[in-house]
């Protein structure tokens, strides 16, 4: 079993639990751990992989609870990285639908530092970027562009997803579509959004928007689309994948479920040349990380609510 190596942020989520899209009317929040990365290496460790975390969090009490919550769910975290800057914090409001909004304060997840000694781990492995604040700066948006240097020599599948937030990116989007070109460009699995893919590539046809983002250079497109499944694409071949009906209480972590659950599976072929020669299996996979993604929207707060392996099979 291939090793995934998760790069970027860990925080704490602050939940207004049932109090509407707006966070100005909200009273009580719920502390939870959070952040993309950190999610999917959970993810995948839930389901029986080998998820390991690289990233920052504060000397604080928060930043030891962030580490203590996923080294629980059995996320390798030697390299975890402790800084003096105060852990990053994000607000978060809970719409009937379980859709979310954000607010960020942004702490020590930018002052991860690059490490070169981590290389010799990476041979033949899986690398994982898909933090949200990875490119807004910092000593973390450089490591950022190291890793995915020593992922491609180093023989690793990597993946990229961009997790864009419209509150980290108010008028600066054109920012954010040229800083994430590189990653698409190189990264063998790209997953997105809807609204993702219709940004990076500029085209409103969701066709035309995968035609743009192969011509860039990924060679696997997910492209989630909530109720209406999941489009997987492959150059030419496309289908949609069903999603699962379910009722969602809080969608927080249902994309990083679904990521976290379709690398644990690739990481289980052992030879990743394989998945890109046969689309059947590919879809076969896609659709077990739907059920993923659907029974982590069943609960609140993203870690607790991911399934581990006998959820999935049950």
């Amino acid at each position: 079993m291939k090793k995934v190596f998760c790069i970027g942020e860990l925080l704490i989520d602050f939940v207004a639990e049932k109090q509407g899209s707006d966070l100005s009317k909200a009273n009580t929040f719920t502390k939870k751990a959070g952040g993309a990365p950190a999610n999917v290496a959970c993810a995948i460790s839930k389901l029986g992989g080998k998820g390991i975390f690289i990233g920052a969090v504060g000397d604080d009490p928060f930043g030891s609870f962030l580490v203590q919550v996923i080294k629980k769910e059995g996320v390798d975290i030697s390299l975890v990285q402790v800084s003096e800057t105060f852990t990053t914090l994000a607000f978060v409001s809970l719409a009937e639908d379980g859709e979310r909004d954000f607010v960020f304060s942004r702490g020590a997840d930018k002052e991860l530092e690059y490490n070169p000694n981590h290389r010799k781990e990476f041979q033949g492995n899986l690398l994982h970027l898909g933090a949200a604040t990875a490119l807004l700066g910092g000593s973390l948006e450089k490591a950022y562009g190291k890793y995915l240097f020593d992922g491609l020599t180093k023989d690793m599948f990597i993946s990229f997803d961009p997790n864009f937030r419209s509150d980290l990116w108010k008028e600066n989007e054109q920012k954010f579509i040229k800083k994430c070109m590189p990653f698409v460009e190189k990264s063998h699995l790209c997953k997105f959004s809807l609204e993702e893919a219709q940004l990076l590539s500029g085209k409103e046809d969701l066709d035309e928007a995968c035609d743009y983002l192969h011509e860039v250079g990924t060679k696997i497109i997910t492209v989630t689309l909530g109720k209406d499944g999941t489009l997987v694409s492959i150059g030419d071949t496309r289908r949609i994948v069903p999603s699962i009906p379910v009722k969602p209480v809080d969608t927080t972590g249902a994309g990083d479920a679904f990521i976290g659950c379709l690398l644990k599976q690739i990481a289980d072929m052992g030879n990743f040349q394989n998945i890109l020669a046969d689309f059947e299996t590919l879809t076969s996979m896609v659709a077990v990380a739907n059920r993923a993604g659907a029974i982590t929207t069943k609960n609140y707060g993203a870690i607790p609510s991911l399934p581990t392996k006998v959820q999935l099979e049950s």
